[in-house]
């Protein structure tokens, strides 16, 4: 089999490409600190961004070089496309670990942990003590998130856009369910999508800082709320601010409320939305599949809650557990991962917490910044399974057509989903066995964490503190889960194809 070099340094020169605009990321960080500096609690050793960002702008020259100098083919395929994807990504992650390694002085293994649940929007987190945390290293733990919600790559492409490569980059990083672009070319598309994500970002962050939010607080949590990340500065999740007496705590969580459901819907529903198209939010199969899903799932929660409180006799305020309630199932449906209420607390039912497993494996609208399997491939399966019940019902002569929106789904597309639903099943159970075999967790609570990580969602029935004791081999399964599930598997099972390298 014979190694090709030359694929390896395409490859790696648009992976240096990347690393530069890493290192201009890094500088918001880098220039917070200074501003910060000597403020209470708030001084970052000196090296915690320097370091990464020198060596991100040292990387990315070297990888520069090397193809400035070859003579070789340099053209851009579909598997070039996916290893540039996942090596970006596997690289950014590295070096967006530094600073918590380097600040924290926790194990490398648990920064990177930390980082690419950070890139990817998934949300776990091996941190505590955020409450006492310095603002740079938040800011940036928050600006991974906002990133990655979009996608790496998607940035890079709008700060360096190269129509060459455009589409090939596009497609590997995200390798979603066939649809219609926002508008006509690559460029366009994407910068309609980054301007749609920008305002909403800035919508969400001035009705926080309205709410009485400091600046800081109000854009950390406008990053990782439309990212659907869930990272927050607070180690009590969202459930600080009513905690801490804010007067409008309420408000605060029905903002929160909105953006995860933004950042979780397809961004072609926002696009006609802005354009004034109302009918948009009923008038395809997966919106309306989608109002389903968070209906049946909001009823099963807080009809279990109120029962429970109803036979126990405990009082409660009903608009309060409505809140809750409807506030994580946002939360887990569109994989975010904020907290009111901690989902493995006695305050909801098993009931609540099966459905919430469920909502893990399904996740947000395909277009969406949110994880899990994603809602167009539910209604792909939903309907495939219904058509093979007619079948049985009508004669063998009949034709009976796949069809999604009043469209026939393309016979490709319906083995893809069924491949990604087969292989997301496999994963799954050898995340859950293999947290199970490393650990003294339960089945569940073993099944949860693997649900969590490659659904990108961040909450799971295992604790901070015990997450962070899991064995290094738990720890680097979940960290291929994350990639993966940010991914959707197919260019991460690149790294290991030999045919990929020839």
């Amino acid at each position: 089999m014979r190694f090709a070099f030359g694929r390896l340094r395409v490859v790696l020169t648009y992976v240096g490409t990347v690393l530069f605009v890493l290192g201009l990321l890094l500088l918001v960080p880098f220039i917070l600190s200074f501003m910060f500096a000597g403020a209470a609690r708030q001084d970052v050793r000196a090296g915690t961004f320097m370091i990464p960002l020198f060596v991100s702008i040292v990387l990315g020259s070297a990888c520069r070089w090397q193809l400035e100098n070859w003579r070789g083919p340099r053209r851009i395929g579909r598997p070039e496309a996916m290893l540039i994807c996942v090596i970006g990504w596997l690289v950014i992650s590295a070096l967006g670990a530094i600073p918590f390694s380097y600040h924290l002085r926790i194990s490398y293994l648990d920064a990177y942990f930390e980082a690419m649940s950070g890139f990817t929007t998934t949300g776990i987190t091996m941190l505590h003590g955020l409450d006492v945390m310095p603002a740079s290293l938040l800011f940036w733990r928050s600006m991974t998130q906002w990133i990655g919600g979009l996608g790496i790559l998607t940035f890079f492409l709008l700060i360096v856009f190269q129509g060459g490569i455009s589409y090939g980059l596009f497609g590997a990083e995200s390798h979603k369910v066939s649809g219609r672009r926002i508008a006509p070319g690559m460029w366009n598309t994407l910068r309609i999508l980054w301007l749609i994500y920008l305002l909403y970002t800035a919508v969400i962050a001035g009705g926080l800082l309205l709410c009485g939010l400091s600046p800081f607080d109000s854009i950390c949590h406008s990053f990782t709320c439309l990212s659907t990340g869930g990272y927050s500065t607070h180690d009590a999740s969202i459930a600080y601010y009513q905690g801490a007496g804010y007067t409008h705590y309420v408000t605060i969580e029905y903002i929160i409320i909105f953006g995860m459901w933004a950042g979780g819907t397809n961004f072609l529903i926002h696009y006609r939305l802005i354009k004034g198209q109302v009918r948009a939010l009923w008038d395809s199969d997966e919106i309306r599949m989608w109002w389903i899903v968070l209906g049946i799932s909001l009823v099963l929660v807080l009809g279990s809650r109120l029962h429970m409180l109803h036979a126990s006799a405990e009082a409660d305020n009903p608009g309060a557990s409505f809140r809750h309630s409807l506030f994580q199932v946002l939360s887990i449906a569109t994989t975010t991962g904020y907290g009111t209420r901690d989902i493995a607390s006695d305050y909801f039912t098993p009931l609540a917490r099966q459905v919430f497993l469920v909502l893990m494996l399904i996740g947000g609208c395909a277009g969406s910044t949110g994880g899990g399997l994603k809602v167009a491939r539910i209604v792909i399966l939903w309907k495939l399974m219904v058509r093979q019940i007619r079948k049985v019902l009508k004669p063998d002569s009949s034709v009976d057509l796949l069809l999604v929106d009043r469209k026939q789904v393309d016979a490709q597309e319906v083995y893809r989903t069924a491949a990604l639903f087969f292989a997301w099943v496999f994963l799954l159970l050898f995340g859950a066995l293999t947290t199970a075999a490393f650990s003294a967790q339960g089945a569940f609570e073993s099944a949860s964490g693997m649900f969590s990580s490659l659904g990108n969602i961040g909450p799971c029935y295992i604790s901070v503190q015990d997450m962070a004791r899991l064995s290094p081999v738990i720890k680097l399964v979940y960290i291929a889960g994350m990639l993966a599930g940010r991914l959707e598997i197919v260019p991460v099972l690149m790294l290991f194809s030999g045919r990929a390298w020839q």
